[in-house]
């Protein structure tokens, strides 16, 4: 089963993780949405590091001290961020993080990720407008989608038919033309917000 959510809260999304757990539903990875096999209900405790490396060694090197604390690694790769962990011994601690400051850092890392997305795209977004891939102007006045000649002149039954026919295509054009800013937008206010959930756990 595949499940598509968002979260920027580490401890929300946990608790979610750990509530389909006990429906019966056990994390087996994280590509493109939440991928869960069908099981038994269990009653697990689960957590979540932010986390990527250079070296392959090195992230199974991460892997193996967490297990060898008592905590399997149930998803994530050594580019995907994200490192999903429940504990399978008893003797393992309540908690992956031994202080504040290092539960705090996943958010930093989070939010340089989501920062540094938006500041790889901000060029290439002034590239296209600069040699009009991207009309600007058209995205702050949706009149400028239509390419039919004199068809704000139009009245009547030929306007209605000139603008319904050429409708689909202005928006597609239109939405082509937000999806970069829209990105941007996005990954900076994901990444302001997970800089605010770091600071807050630092205070």
């Amino acid at each position: 089963m595949r499940r598509f959510k968002h979260f920027l809260d580490f401890e929300k999304e946990a608790n979610w993780l750990k509530q389909m757990a006990a429906n019966g539903y056990e994390l087996t990875g994280k590509s493109w949405g939440y991928r869960f096999m069908k099981t038994k209900p269990e009653n697990v405790n689960i957590k979540i590091d932010y986390r990527t490396f250079k070296k392959q060694a090195d992230f199974v090197d991460y892997c193996t001290l967490f297990e060898d604390c008592g905590w399997k690694h149930i998803a994530g790769t050594k580019n995907s961020g994200a490192q999903y962990f429940k504990k399978i011994r008893e003797y393992a601690s309540e908690d992956i993080f031994s202080d504040v400051d290092s539960k705090a850092g996943r958010y930093k890392r989070l939010s340089n990720m989501y920062i540094s997305i938006a500041m790889c795209y901000l060029p290439i977004f002034a590239a296209l407008i600069m040699t009009n891939a991207i009309d600007a102007g058209a995205l702050l006045n949706p009149k400028e989608l239509y390419f039919t000649p004199g068809l704000w002149e139009k009245a009547g039954f030929e306007f209605w038919q000139a603008f319904l026919f050429e409708t689909p295509f202005a928006l597609i054009r239109g939405a082509t033309w937000a999806a970069l800013p829209i990105m941007i937008i996005l990954f900076l206010t994901f990444g302001r917000r997970a800089e605010q959930q770091y600071k807050k756990l630092i205070r």
